[in-house]
């Protein structure tokens, strides 16, 4: 088996203007991108407008992020103005990521106009217990249709904790970031993560690798 008929890899539009993020996704599907994520957040004074215009223009599926500055993100409105961005995504977009940290309120709102829901968790400084990380894909898998969650490995034992739990509950997406956990953008597949992210012009997470690296890698692994 080819994991390049197996694994798709998502790689995220981080530009600051409408001309600069088509460019960008149409280049990284020449790149070998099979979804591009568009990161809302980094657009410099974005609209629904804008939004719309891009995702007309771009050919893959695309999982559309607005990501809040607590959670790694840029964005720097209101709670409400972020979420009225992100639904203007909602008719074009495949998937609508959102963080498990949102108001229960403005959350359902993303997931109910979403043809499918990301629900996300980040935690730049550590790795949660493996209770606690089952705990929170628990409670995503109950909300959205993907759970995903980003953490950060002070060790290589906290590493294997993201394998267990993507191999404990299908369709989520576990990531280790930085050095320790950069392997893991490669094997998470093998034990059930539905895809991987890898970078463009710009990584957007400590451990990212870039398309190529990433997809030679996985074609190496079966």
């Amino acid at each position: 088996m080819n994991l390049e008929n197996v694994v798709q890899i998502c790689v995220p539009v981080f530009e600051k203007t409408l001309e600069r993020a088509v460019l960008a996704g149409k280049s990284y599907q020449k790149m070998g991108a099979d979804l591009l994520e568009l990161r809302i957040d980094a657009l410099e004074n974005p609209t629904p407008e804008m939004i719309e215009e891009i995702l007309g223009e771009l050919e893959l599926p695309v999982i559309a992020t607005n990501r809040v500055e607590s959670e790694g993100g840029f964005f720097k409105g209101s709670e409400e103005e972020r979420i009225e961005l992100l639904l203007a995504a909602s008719s074009q977009a495949q998937y609508l990521d959102i963080e498990l940290k949102t108001k229960e309120e403005l959350r359902q709102r993303v997931i109910k106009s979403a043809s499918k829901s990301i629900i996300s968790f980040h935690d730049f400084n550590k790795t949660p217990s493996i209770v606690s990380l089952r705990k929170i894909v628990e409670e995503e898998l109950s909300l959205g249709d993907i759970a995903k969650f980003a953490v950060m490995p002070h060790n290589m034992e906290d590493t294997l904790k993201v394998l267990k739990i993507i191999q404990e509950y299908p369709s989520t997406l576990g990531l280790a970031m930085g050095s320790y956990g950069k392997y893991t953008r490669v094997v998470g597949p093998l034990f059930g993560s539905p895809f991987t992210f890898a970078s463009g012009n710009t990584a957007t997470a400590p451990g990212q690798m870039d398309i190529s690296t990433t997809r030679r890698i996985l074609d190496e692994l079966i």
